[in-house]
């Protein structure tokens, strides 16, 4: 993926990226392989705000994604690479031996014409997908389970990749992209190697009509609201916060308080936490 540069024609263009698409080979997504996605602007059945700036932004429709990669032992052939809305990373229209069509995550270096497959057996190319016990140590995997059939569930993001450090009895230690250190069963499956469109982290809005085409409303700090609106609110002019540390609109301390349970189900897998 390159990206693509503007001059200053206007103050929107002035510190405007965007990516130049070199590797879209079809802009119409399979037909029976999208439905409808509605859009609740963040509201509740009851029309409440209930998650705050959503709302607005181009109408899109949901390309269901095959996280699971459950077609053991069938061959797939990349038919195209085409653009989410849904998600930074591009997505590959896979037409496998059986006339079946899917769409999986888009991995760097996959062609088209490439050919992929699923099951233990399958050898350690990109875009297989295979058990982490039967993947070498040092490989880089993404779209990885976190417990066995259940589908692909973390480092699912445009140019991610999660490393293979250890194996030791049902376990295997992964390092993910946050740089935490957790393990994994064996028995779950995962994708060799790297998400696509790694320069997706380093897009610049440009302004914020572009926020909005994507369905993101503005942020207001609550320094400049009212009292009635926020804990930080009030005062005459530009005034501190007036409290001991920063809250959340609803009291509850923020910047830099850890809010994960400190009895979490997932404690034990995780040897070391992230950064």
């Amino acid at each position: 993926m390159a990206i693509r540069l503007y001059k200053a024609y206007t103050p929107g263009t002035r510190n405007r990226t965007v990516s130049t698409f070199n590797e879209i080979t079809k802009n119409i997504p399979e037909k029976r392989l999208i439905k409808s996605k509605k859009c609740c602007n963040g509201r509740n059945n009851r029309g409440i705000i209930t998650s705050k700036h959503r709302g607005g932004g181009h109408k899109k429709r949901y390309r269901i994604i095959d996280f699971k990669r459950n077609k053991l032992g069938i061959m797939g052939k990349v038919q195209s690479i085409e653009y989410d809305p849904n998600r930074n990373a591009r997505i590959a229209l896979i037409n496998y031996q059986d006339g079946d069509k899917k769409y999986i995550l888009h991995p760097r270096s996959l062609k088209i014409g490439n050919t992929i497959i699923s099951g233990e057996d399958s050898p350690i190319e990109v875009g297989n997908s295979l058990p982490l016990n039967n993947i070498p140590l040092g490989t880089a995997v993404h779209n990885i389970e976190i417990r066995p059939t259940q589908g692909g569930k973390i480092v699912r993001a445009a140019g991610t990749y999660a490393q293979i450090v250890a194996k030791e009895g049902d376990w295997v230690t992964l390092k993910l992209p946050s740089s935490e250190v957790r393990i994994i069963n064996k028995k779950c499956y995962a994708t060799i190697g790297q998400i696509g469109n790694i320069d997706a982290g380093n897009i610049t809005i440009g302004k914020a009509g572009r926020n909005r085409w994507k369905g993101k409303r503005p942020r207001v700090r609550g320094v400049v609201m009212n009292p009635v609106d926020h804990p930080h609110g009030g005062g005459e002019g530009r005034s501190p916060i007036g409290k001991p540390h920063p809250v959340t609109p609803w009291g509850k301390p923020t910047l830099g308080q850890k809010t994960r349970k400190k009895r979490k189900y997932s404690d034990q897998y995780i040897l070391r936490r992230r950064k």
